[in-house]
């Protein structure tokens, strides 16, 4: 039942701070409204500061400066060819158009520090480099930087408050909310437009065994994500009448350290390094798609596999701070040869030297490889020394949500808009159609930014005409 009265109003009222809740209330406020972020963490973490921090976008001035042609027709190409045409054209067009002046948006008028990270250019269906990121690389400088924007915009985030309730009319018309403090205490807000960045649903298993079978039945799940990524969002637009679509998508990971709770960079996979299973053996193209090669190593025996990589890999990434802290923590086992490797990782040493010895082999162009990775433009991995990480695959990221127009608005499955509902990032169905190997790296982040970025400026729209 709606309250008769609020305990406060405000305009625009959003709920969730990560990225997406973030963007959508710097964007509220360019557009003169009041505007109201509530956190259910009493520390805004969540799925942006566990995150690498990269955002794909197209036609940045950023990647103008490098020289990099791009644009919005090349990046729907990729978004539909990555997703075999399963994408949402609507939400996928409002990408492509958006993505690149949101960064450009972010960096000018709100200080946001992104730059390109060069190495990933073209891979995993990104035909250029549109990874932009912060200098970190790490999503807690993004998620830092984000927060202290809203703050200097005149957003107000308040932090340790859970929504539990939504109010609406009988017509879908948003009223309200009921959130509910640390301490038990409950407050009503009421809001003229309500904004949607829960995130996604990775941490309510029931639903993920519902939509996500091929994962959330897998004998060996993992989870690696936010444990507030409840579907709440989602399932709040639904009971309003909200449409969704791709709810069996997600975003994998095949190469997590679980044993850690780190991920390992995978430039030292994307530059020539290889995985091996527990029999030493390579069961996959590493390359083909990080998404999908998550589910590639729940496969194998026992769930696990590891990454194999010599000094000149090692080298790419060494300075980064997820590998800095498996190295301190003793994750990166070390070796002088093949033979050294394959005892300290416990796998059968012929069969770790033949995989290797086959991996030079391709890059000579001698053999093919058996599961179609073209190692050709990389060197051969040494003799030694040699170094290799245990990892397994997990579920990062959901993909599916609720249908949304290009300006974010929550739509009805016969089409029409929800009043004065907008939702984004995870809470949003996203760009890579069904299954997990629809994803394109940086993806999540982006549908964050952007589609939180529409949905301010939507909702600002809507209370001042």
């Amino acid at each position: 039942m709606n309250p008769q009265t609020y305990d406060i109003e405000v305009e625009v009222l959003v709920v969730g701070a990560g990225a997406t809740g973030l963007c959508a209330g710097l964007a509220a406020r360019d557009g003169g409204a009041e505007v109201l972020v509530l956190e259910r963490d009493e520390t805004p973490r969540g799925s942006t500061s566990m995150s690498q921090g990269y955002v794909c976008a197209a036609g940045s001035k950023l990647q103008a400066a490098q020289g990099i042609e791009d644009g919005a027709d090349q990046f729907l190409r990729d978004i539909m060819a990555r997703s075999k045409g399963e994408a949402d054209p609507i939400i996928a067009r409002a990408m492509a158009d958006h993505s690149g002046a949101t960064i450009d948006w972010l960096v000018e008028r709100h200080d946001i520090p992104f730059r390109l990270n060069i190495s990933w250019a073209g891979f995993f269906g990104h035909s250029v480099n549109r990874m932009h990121g912060v200098p970190s690389r790490t999503g807690e400088e993004l998620h830092g930087a984000l927060i202290r924007a809203l703050a200097a915009a005149g957003g107000d985030l308040v932090t340790g408050a859970h929504v539990t309730e939504v109010f609406a009319g009988a017509d879908g018309q948003v009223n309200g909310v009921k959130m509910r403090r640390a301490d038990g205490s409950e407050e009503t807000i009421g809001c003229k437009a309500l904004v949607l960045a829960t995130s996604g649903f990775g941490a309510n298993h029931d639903m993920v065994r519902k939509h996500i079978p091929d994962f959330g039945q897998a004998p060996y799940y993992r989870y690696f994500g936010h444990e507030g990524n409840e579907g709440e969002g989602i399932e709040w637009g639904m009971a309003l009448g909200a449409a969704t679509g791709c709810m069996d998508a997600f975003q994998g990971y095949g190469a997590l350290a679980d044993a850690y709770g780190i991920i390992v960079n995978y430039e030292v996979v994307m530059h020539g390094g290889i995985t091996v299973n527990a029999e030493g053996q390579r069961f996959s193209n590493e390359n083909k798609d990080i998404s999908a090669q998550s589910l590639n190593i729940l496969r194998q025996p026992e769930g696990f596999g590891w990454i194999v990589f010599d000094d000149a890999r090692r080298a790419l990434v060494e300075h980064l701070p997820e590998f800095a802290d498996l190295a301190r923590l003793g994750a990166v086992r070390s070796a002088p040869d093949a033979a050294a490797l394959a005892e300290a990782i416990r796998v059968p040493a012929d069969a770790l030297a033949e995989t290797l010895e086959d991996s030079r082999r391709m890059v000579r162009g001698e053999i093919p490889c058996p599961f179609g990775r073209d190692f050709t433009a990389s060197a051969p991995l040494a003799t030694g020394p040699l170094h290799a990480i245990r990892t397994t695959g997990a579920l990062f990221h959901t993909q599916g949500g609720l249908m949304v127009d290009g300006g974010a608005q929550v739509l009805r499955p016969n089409g029409s808009r929800l009043p004065n509902l907008f939702a984004g990032g995870g809470a949003a169905c996203s760009i890579s159609g069904t299954g997990c190997d629809g994803y394109l790296p940086a993806a999540g982040l982006a549908m964050a930014v952007v589609l939180g970025r529409l949905a301010g400026e939507s909702a600002a729209k809507l209370i001042k005409n």
